[in-house]
């Protein structure tokens, strides 16, 4: 073999292993990139869609005054009463976080329930603003792969990695040919891609 010849089947069997790869990555993982993609769409606009509800409310009073978080916490509770075990309604276990926003006037309770069930409490005087269900929850379980449990969030960070692999594949078989199919003037020899990067021109 000559020693021209030589980079040139190295280039044409990393071509070759870069279009399998990047086949099969698309085969393999396009349903996670897909649910991916979509998730992050539809969680960048989920107050338009109306999946995280937009309280608007001006603080009662100043903070200085604002009621205690385990008053907060059974205000909160309270309002969405256990109907399994009504002697749970005040269980602090049932609270999943408490989100406080003090330049708003209030406090978010999100409850641990099928529906991730959010109260809104005023900070000072303990009136109920909001109860609803936080539609975006779910979502942002299905983006990162939690929804399945701990080996999900695995799934995802694969398909993450599988997606640069991709990326990194796929501009390997456009570029490759531009920048080696040249002549010493500068022009292609071959402008012609062929559907198998093995395949001889």
């Amino acid at each position: 073999m000559e020693p021209a010849a030589k980079p040139q089947t190295a280039r044409r069997r990393l071509s070759r292993a870069a279009f399998y790869m990047h086949l099969w990555i698309g085969v393999i993982f396009t349903f996670s990139l897909i649910a991916i993609s979509i998730t992050g769409i539809l969680l960048n606009h989920k107050r338009v869609l109306g999946l995280m509800p937009a309280v608007e409310h001006e603080p009662s009073g100043p903070l200085s005054d604002a009621l205690t978080l385990s008053r907060l916490a059974e205000i909160g509770l309270s309002a969405v009463p256990n109907r399994e075990d009504a002697s749970r309604t005040r269980d602090m276990s049932r609270i999943d976080r408490m989100d406080v926003r003090p330049r708003n006037g209030y406090a978010k309770v999100r409850l641990r329930d099928s529906a991730s069930t959010e109260v809104t409490v005023d900070l000072n005087d303990g009136r109920i603003l909001h109860v609803g269900p936080r539609g975006d929850v779910l979502l942002e379980r299905l983006h990162s792969g939690e929804v399945f449990g701990g080996r999900g969030v695995l799934l995802s960070d694969a398909a993450a990695v599988a997606l640069v692999i991709a990326l990194i594949t796929g501009y390997w078989l456009w570029l490759a040919p531009k920048l080696f199919n040249r002549n010493p003037h500068g022009t292609s020899r071959d402008t012609r891609v062929s559907a198998n990067p093995g395949q001889e021109p």
